[in-house]
């Protein structure tokens, strides 16, 4: 049995998804994972990463439990480090890895500058594995584990992986989107579990409708209500849904027609453009990986770019 402590100095740098993208391809090889989190303040089970991966591992005695190392070919430990190695949550972070005789893993998000943190992580002596970098921009990948290379290199820390951004992760469904700016499906609810990866406005277009709305595949359109010439034009292209602002009047004829001939959802909102966009920006980071095809995929992107065999 083996223990993993992934821990970063900042929040947001996406351990949870790592450990459950190592999770998902353990499992996938036939062997059995744990995950504990044992900084967590809430301590009635109820901390969202926890529910997480509960979900993903579908045993409640592999997560977050006093004996959940027994039995496990891999146990899983999420934690925070402080910003210095002197800081009482590092301290707390290396002395409960080298507790439990785990490996070390540093994940820290892509953010176009020097890591500020490369002590803090040594401060795991030999027990540090390396770093993974999460987050980084698709078109960069390359540039980016040459610069992170080079710069941990120098610093005498391994990079064990380059974790790009990926749009499917960051997706949200018809359905959590609907209820997020408190719309109305009106047609074709039974699609309310695909995923919407982008999002575009309708309003005030220059461009031809169509040459517009194909730029972008599996989006939300997001289109007055008084504007059927757009909404006509975003159905021609990829939509998952198509949303209608600034009345709860239902579409015209033909636009309700086009919709349900595409099985393309219309959500139906009194809000406005304005006020959609402030809603999806407060609540878009909260979406969680819970839909099966964001986790097959986070196994996939997890496998292609980052040596697991290394890590575990």
């Amino acid at each position: 049995m083996g223990v993993l402590y992934v821990v970063s100095a900042e929040e947001a740098a996406g351990k949870t998804a790592i450990c459950a993208g190592i999770a998902l391809n353990l499992m996938n090889d036939g062997k059995k994972a744990g995950y504990l989190k044992p900084q967590v303040a809430a301590k009635d089970g109820s901390d969202s990463d926890i529910v997480f991966m509960k979900q993903i591992l579908g045993l409640d005695d592999a997560v977050n439990a006093p004996d959940v190392i027994k039995g496990r070919d891999v146990v899983l430990v999420e934690a925070m480090l402080g910003p210095g190695a002197d800081d009482a949550l590092s301290k707390d972070s290396y002395g409960a890895a080298k507790g439990m005789q785990a490996k070390a893993v540093a994940v820290e998000a892509y953010t176009g500058e020097v890591s500020k943190y490369t002590d803090v992580y040594k401060g795991f002596g030999d027990s540090l594995l390396g770093v993974i970098i999460n987050k980084a921009p698709e078109s960069k990948l390359k540039q980016v584990k040459d610069d992170a290379k080079a710069q941990f290199g120098a610093a005498g820390i391994t990079v064990l992986g380059v974790i790009p951004e990926n749009r499917v992760l960051l997706a949200i469904t018809v359905g959590e989107l609907a209820e997020k700016i408190q719309g109305k499906i009106l047609n074709n609810a039974e699609k309310s579990a695909e995923l919407v990866e982008n999002f575009m406005l309708g309003a005030m277009v220059v461009d031809s409708g169509l040459d517009y709305f194909g730029r972008k595949s599996n989006k939300a359109a997001i289109v007055r209500q008084d504007r059927p010439d757009m909404q006509l034009a975003a159905l021609e292209t990829s939509t998952s849904c198509l949303i209608l602002t600034g009345s709860s009047e239902p579409p015209v004829y033909n636009v309700l027609q086009k919709a349900e001939a595409r099985g393309i959802p219309i959500i139906s909102t009194d809000a406005e453009v304005q006020d959609i966009l402030a809603s999806l920006e407060d609540n878009l980071m909260a979406t969680r990986l819970n839909q099966e095809k964001k986790l097959s995929r986070l196994a996939e992107v997890v496998k292609k770019n980052l040596d697991i065999q290394a890590v575990v």
